[in-house]
């Protein structure tokens, strides 16, 4: 069987699991968006504590990602859990970085005339410095989304959703006449999400970012 051929034949079960991925990847950036912002929020003002949690988040991506599942394994058992923990992890750093970088990259003018008309801290970040610091905190979105959509394939090994489920049962049945269809269609479908997110991220840039501070 060709390779379209066997897309033609599986295309209800390679669409499922491209949608779980996409799922998997978009839920597991949310959370990971949001603690990365947050700490990257408590910990840009000290130097000590930005250099701490980029350390931290750098430490967990060198942790190759079938060892992290299979240490989640016996904590959490299989299935969706280690794959949702696994991916926060690893799309931290580049969330994490980005944010205190552009957090710190804020013109301290900005901020003294915030203070000036009586803005409080937290109407400061809100209003001033989180807009001003989202085109570099977007552009850590769009790595840690790239990332993730790869390390998401091997969330087949402990059972989880994705299109790495098609390829590791391609890997499995190696010399089979279909195993290299397998491998090839979820290895493609994991390239076309990736750069349908990118697409999506670009639009997001266009319409959330002002033009006069675009980089």
């Amino acid at each position: 069987m060709n390779f379209w051929d066997y897309l033609g034949s599986r295309h209800q079960q390679l669409l499922a699991d491209a949608y779980q991925h996409a799922s998997a990847v978009f839920q597991c950036m949310v959370v990971a968006t949001l603690l990365g912002v947050l700490i990257g929020v408590v910990t840009y003002r000290s130097d000590w504590a930005g250099n701490l949690a980029t350390t931290a988040t750098a430490t967990l991506l060198t942790i190759p990602s079938l060892a992290m599942i299979g240490l989640l394994i016996p904590v959490v058992g299989l299935g969706v859990p280690p794959t949702v923990i696994a991916l926060v992890l690893y799309g931290l750093l580049p969330i994490v970085r980005n944010a205190i970088v552009g957090l710190r990259g804020v013109d301290p003018a900005l901020v003294d005339a915030a203070t000036g008309i009586g803005m409080s801290r937290l109407a400061r970040l809100a209003r001033v410095e989180l807009p001003l610091a989202w085109p570099p905190i977007l552009t850590g979105i769009r790595v840690s989304t790239q990332m993730l959509m790869g390390i998401a394939a091997i969330a087949a090994y402990a059972s989880g959703p994705g299109l790495g489920n098609e390829i590791f049962r391609g890997i499995a049945s190696l010399g089979s006449r279909n195993a290299l269809n397998q491998v090839l269609s979820g290895t493609l479908g994991i390239i076309i999400l990736a750069l349908l997110f990118d697409a999506a991220y670009v639009v997001v840039g266009r319409l959330t970012i002002p033009r006069g501070i675009r980089v």
